[in-house]
């Protein structure tokens, strides 16, 4: 059996579980979960050499592979049953034309998250606005009519859709939406169909938003934000006994008991 070491809440590791439900498989992998509020053991640490980025897929015979998609490559490869890239190559290029955007958008978001001076939020917002126009825009010259970019929720929507539901904290701490204009419209609809696929219900708008608040407050990946002694990232108390963080991220530092974490 494959081991994969993976972080619930981290959108890099939904993508390997959303292909292995896409293609009936989930059950037939080993989920091994990290804790990254705590330092990675070490024997954790033995098998990445020292790295810490999750996930992490460890083969039967032990071998390490590292990295989202290469992992989702190599599952692909592995189980060819119920393909989910497309097997024509020109769509395969376009499947990859839009993956290649999937780095930018990523970063815009989370520095977005990040960021701490509020002189800075209307640039992280026309930045942010800026990845979703190119992804409409790509959208509309090759899938101006489809509800994804093929037939069916494939490969490329196994790589963007965990990060279009990681951004529902752009919503809730900086009340970013996307403007109802034409420039727009096509990747609203993609990421209205992308988030409420049956293959990536493995976490809720709720658990990412309450997870992330530290993210909110500039301390990402598990870091403990000064003041406080429990990172929200903690399995317990578990997210759905906890309630919702203040929306406020300049204005307001949440202590611990806010939080629901003592």
């Amino acid at each position: 059996m494959l081991t994969i070491y993976h972080v619930p809440v981290c959108p890099f590791c939904q993508r390997l579980e959303i292909v292995l439900t896409l293609k009936g498989l989930h059950d037939q992998v080993h989920f091994d979960i990290v804790d990254i509020t705590q330092p990675r053991p070490l024997w954790l640490l033995e098998k990445t050499h020292g790295t810490t980025a999750m996930p992490v897929l460890e083969t039967s015979d032990g071998r390490i592979i590292k990295e989202s998609l290469v992992i989702m490559q190599y599952l692909e490869d592995l189980l060819p049953a119920r393909p989910v890239r497309r097997a024509d190559p020109y769509e395969r290029a376009l499947e990859n034309m839009l993956v290649r955007m999937e780095g930018e958008f990523t970063e815009a978001g989370f520095k977005y998250l990040l960021n701490q001076d509020p002189a800075q939020r209307q640039a992280c917002h026309d930045r942010m606005l800026m990845q979703f126009a190119r992804i409409n825009e790509f959208l509309m010259t090759h899938a101006p009519e489809r509800t994804f970019l093929f037939d069916e929720f494939g490969w490329a929507e196994a790589v963007f859709t965990p990060l279009l539901m990681r951004f529902w904290f752009l919503e809730y701490y900086e009340d970013f939406v996307l403007p109802d204009a034409p420039a727009y419209a096509r990747v609203a609809a993609w990421r209205a169909a992308c988030v409420s696929h049956p293959a990536v219900q493995q976490v809720t708008r709720e658990q990412i938003i309450k997870s992330y608040y530290d993210a909110s407050k500039g301390y990402g990946n598990g870091k403990m934000v000064p003041g406080r002694s429990v990172s929200t990232f903690t399995f317990a108390p578990d997210w759905r006994a906890r309630p919702m963080p203040p929306r406020d991220k300049y204005g307001h530092n949440a202590s611990d008991a806010e939080l629901g974490l003592l």
